[in-house]
């Protein structure tokens, strides 16, 4: 799969019928839908757009940033403490409540996006990359979103542009047979056989 995902820009740059017959005949199919050759049909593939932003991002922002949250989340712990401290009893409530459930619903929170970076991130990222062999590039000690998603851009821009091309063929088709129908039925519709006597002879 990679290595057609690296041929095929030059695949599709190639003028010759016999690689659009075997792009359309053999590749094409994999993706269309029931819709195919219709106005409704959806582009079956993450879109260039998406897949260039996924690109754009980095796993040690998102770490970095979770680390700033649980640092002003401290804090404000900190701060709440402080608070609770020097007040009295009478005027503890409801702020002491209020406080404890938004500190621990946020803790809460950010123990589950810490989870969900670390699965992504970590494992289900790594196991892909591992999947369609793709290989750290130069100084990466392993795979980064930019040179994985990358070659999927690249991919997606391509195949779209012979997605939406073949999709108008098959538009076109659809139409031309459609054309075809209406105009026989029309035909049969005007042309009938007037029926015959058992002499032979045509009734009028």
């Amino acid at each position: 799969m990679i290595i057609l995902l690296r041929l095929f820009p030059s695949l599709v740059s190639s003028s010759t019928r016999s690689i659009r017959t075997i792009l359309r005949a053999s590749y094409f199919p994999l993706f269309v839908c029931q819709d195919a050759g219709k106005e409704t049909c959806v582009y079956p593939l993450p879109e260039p757009q998406d897949l260039f932003l996924a690109s754009q991002m980095k796993f040690e922002d998102f770490q970095r940033d979770l680390r700033k949250q649980w640092k002003d989340l401290n804090a404000c712990s900190a701060e709440t403490e402080k608070v609770c401290n020097v007040s009295s009893e009478e005027h503890l409530q409801p702020f002491k409540d209020k406080m404890e459930e938004f500190l621990t619903r946020g803790k809460n929170i950010k123990g589950r996006e810490e989870d969900k970076l670390r699965e992504t991130g970590v494992c289900l990222f790594l196991e892909l990359s591992m999947f369609f062999s793709v290989k750290p590039k130069a100084g990466e000690k392993e795979v980064s979103p930019n040179t994985f998603f990358t070659v999927w851009h690249e991919f997606s821009s391509d195949f779209k542009e012979l997605w939406k091309r073949e999709n108008k063929c098959l538009l076109q088709e659809r139409l031309k047979a459609a054309e075809e129908t209406f105009r026989q039925a029309r035909e049969k519709a005007t042309y009938s056989v007037k029926p015959k006597h058992a002499s032979g002879i045509v009734s009028i």
